[in-house]
């Protein structure tokens, strides 16, 4: 009869070795000494990566240039994050600069492995040892389970030795500091770059929740298709993002601010500038704007009475990056009647909560914020 192991646990499940696999065990262990306990916010646009008593130690586009062979196959990492990022759309032929998350979720596990591998390391660039953290991943509330087991075993193959999986909603509100263990509805709205997480919580519980497919970069591509309809001209999308944060809105206001941008010109072929103001971005943007408007009243309709009546008399919470919008809390709260505040530094708002969340965890035991 051969004696068994525990070596990791991931969602209640234990993983078992044999007795002679106990020096590798005994080593991996002795690696996580060295290791810092990570929360990660595995985003659509960008990485966030929260250590206990550090806080925000890494944020980077999650983008990763890979240097592929004669066939196209990947062969190797050419650049990772920030660098990689502004190789999209200027690479050669034998490197493609790839976004390895789509929708929250990943659509290339390979880079996706490669990308996190890379950022584990640099969090520990320090550390003598390879290292083996406890990691946290924050997921979209709507990924199936195939999408959380390429997750997890992502986090593994990245080298965690132990890996939780959250609710990016719930990780959201724990950051915005709600009272997410209270016999109160708590609301978020967690606006990334590809999906709208919008989720009622209470008791360490999601009551209600819901993903549209609408995050930031949806406001870029509606952009992009505005500037080439009404202006016969193609921009990337990096300079759709810098028209974005400079002079995107949600609501009409007094004031119109302009931006100078260039583009290629269709009929001519040849970049031309021209000039662009907020009220025709605010025209671009919408079509996406009215999905997240939809997806939050829905959530209002659907949710328990009382509950519904704690939301209206505390109002709702907006985190991610989209709630840096110009004006979107005034939409909202115009389109609701409810109150809305965008949280305290929204963009960091997940990985924080993630970072609270495995502290919560190692004091309640892992099934704290389990869904299985």
């Amino acid at each position: 009869m051969s004696l068994l192991h525990v070596v990791g646990k991931v969602d209640g499940f234990s993983f078992v070795s044999s007795l002679q696999d106990y020096p590798f065990v005994m080593f991996k262990k002795i690696r996580g000494m060295f290791s810092n306990d990570l929360s990660i916010d595995l985003g659509t646009a960008n990485t966030l990566i929260y250590v206990k008593g550090q806080g925000i130690v890494l944020d980077e586009p999650s983008v990763v240039a890979i240097r592929q062979d004669r066939a196209g196959s990947p062969k190797s990492v050419a650049a990772v994050g920030h660098e990689a990022k502004q190789m999209l759309g200027r690479t050669p032929g034998n490197i493609a600069a790839i976004r390895p998350m789509k929708d929250g979720v990943i659509a290339d596990f390979y880079v996706t492995e490669k990308m996190l591998q890379y950022f584990i390391k640099q969090v520990h660039s320090n550390s003598f040892m390879r290292p083996s953290p406890r990691v946290l991943v924050c997921v979209p509330v709507g990924a199936t389970q195939v999408e959380r087991r390429a997750i997890r075993e992502s986090a593994l193959s990245a080298g965690a030795r132990e890996v939780f999986l959250i609710e990016e909603p719930m990780s959201a509100a724990i950051g915005a500091g709600l009272p997410v263990s209270e016999a109160t509805g708590s609301m978020v709205v967690d606006i990334g770059g590809g999906t709208t997480e919008v989720a009622v919580i209470s008791l360490n519980g999601v009551v209600y929740s819901s993903s549209v497919r609408i995050g930031g970069d949806r406001f870029d591509e509606a952009i992009i298709n505005y500037v080439r309809r009404n202006y016969g001209s193609l921009i990337g999308e990096a300079t759709a993002e810098r028209i974005k944060h400079e002079i995107g809105s949600a609501y009409p206001t007094d004031q119109v601010y302009e931006i100078e941008v260039r583009g290629r010109n269709l009929a001519e072929g040849v970049p031309r500038g021209f000039t662009l103001n907020s009220n025709e971005i605010l025209e671009a943007l919408q079509e996406p704007l009215t999905g997240i408007v939809s997806a939050v009243m829905l959530a209002l309709e659907q949710c328990p009475p009382e509950l519904a009546s704690d939301i209206s008399e505390r109002g709702m919470v907006l985190t991610g990056g989209g709630a840096l919008l110009r004006n979107l809390d005034r939409l909202l709260m115009e389109e609701t009647g409810i109150p809305v505040i965008v949280a305290e530094d929204p963009l960091t708002c997940v990985a924080r909560g993630g970072g609270k969340a495995l502290e919560m965890i190692d004091m309640h035991g892992g099934d704290l914020f389990s869904d299985d």
